[in-house]
């Protein structure tokens, strides 16, 4: 039977989130109910509210989570009842051309539960945010959005679902950052501390924190930074390359989203240098590099879509970090709240001073 429980949702655009009743029906074929532990406060919710992902409205907001499955529906053989998993939105096909390449971070079809959440009140059909929807007691996913690993904190483990994967994955998997190198990291939000987090531990050696904020550069610092820069007060690309012995740094994160910032980026790489974009522009954005300079530098410019992970190998081993000491995932949580607190989380986000709020169920 289907059940009900109190989640969060955009009803229209900017409007105030509300906790509603949510049904939620029995997993069907290949899906999976999932009880939410604790589910992060993510931007990207804020720009569903705000309607700038899509139109879809009504939305369930929350996909950062961690939780514990409570039924599966037929064919599911990835996890089982009572299973502790961290819920993802890039559950991968293995059947698309990127997944056939050997490259099923990129997956062109990536799964979502084919039952739709509905309102109790009148039975209108939700729109998950990321395929998920987690702010909310129970959710219905696809099973492959549910990653099995290793007993842990819901509410550190639950950020893996996006930021903290997409900084860590920006530094380690698509910028490929090995012992030894320098790398710059412009933006120190939750995704910039992670990438950080990320290059310490891959070993870099040199790891430059850039932003116009003083207190999040002490952030920076916390996860592993060397050296911080204000950008505000000084040169970004003119320090970076002071600090790489007037080279420019081996591996360059843009986790902002803006043309300005990009450009620091790509001036402030070392010839053959790797520029990583992880953070998100607006579809109106526009940036201009003089030809010459792309071909003559060498190196790649990539961006990188939820930090190039595949779940299943990189949830559990991070997991596994953070239970050993070396990744502090613990950090990143700058304040635990209730269903109710989610609009309050947003304003709290707005004014730039937290990493994360975690919603805790």
């Amino acid at each position: 039977m289907s059940q009900t429980v109190k989640g969060v949702i955009a009803r229209s655009k900017n409007a105030e989130v509300e906790v509603v009743d949510i049904v939620v029906p029995d997993p069907g074929p290949g899906e999976a109910v999932v009880a939410i532990e604790a589910c992060g406060v993510c931007h990207t919710d804020l720009h569903y509210r705000e309607g700038g992902i899509n139109d879809e409205f009504p939305f369930l907001l929350g996909h950062e989570a961690a939780g514990r499955v409570e039924a599966v529906g037929e064919g599911v053989t990835n996890v089982e009842v009572g299973d502790f998993v961290v819920l993802n939105w890039r559950a991968v096909c293995g059947q698309c051309r990127a997944c056939k390449k050997g490259q099923p971070w990129y997956c062109f079809d990536t799964a979502n539960a084919t039952q739709q959440m509905t309102l109790a009140e009148d039975g209108t059909a939700l729109t998950p945010a990321l395929g998920i929807g987690a702010f909310i007691e129970k959710t219905l996913v696809a099973a492959g959005q549910c990653t099995k690993v290793e007993e842990s904190d819901a509410a550190a483990v639950g950020l893996l679902g996006c930021g903290v994967m997409a900084g860590f994955g920006a530094a380690v998997n698509t910028g490929q950052v090995t012992r030894g190198e320098s790398v710059a990291v412009i933006g120190c939000g939750g995704v910039g501390c992670a990438a950080i987090a990320g290059a310490k531990t891959a070993g870099a050696t040199t790891i430059i924190a850039v932003d116009i904020d003083d207190e999040k550069l002490g952030n920076a610092k916390a996860f592993g930074a060397t050296h911080t820069i204000n950008s505000e007060k000084d040169d970004a690309v003119e320090k970076i390359r002071e600090l790489t012995g007037g080279f420019g740094a081996d591996v360059v994160v843009e986790a902002v989203g803006r043309p300005e910032t990009y450009e620091q980026a790509f001036y402030a790489r070392d010839l053959a240098g790797r520029v990583v974009l992880v953070g998100v522009p607006t579809p109106d954005m526009e940036l201009t590099l003089p030809l010459l300079e792309i071909f003559g530098r060498g190196g790649a410019l990539k961006s990188s879509w939820y930090g190039d992970c595949l779940p299943e190998r990189d949830f559990p081993m991070l997991v596994d970090l953070y239970k050993q000491g070396r990744f502090p995932l613990e950090e990143f949580i700058t304040e635990k709240i209730g269903l109710n607190e989610v609009e309050k989380a947003f304003d709290t986000m707005k004014g730039g001073k937290v990493l994360r709020s975690v919603v805790t169920l």
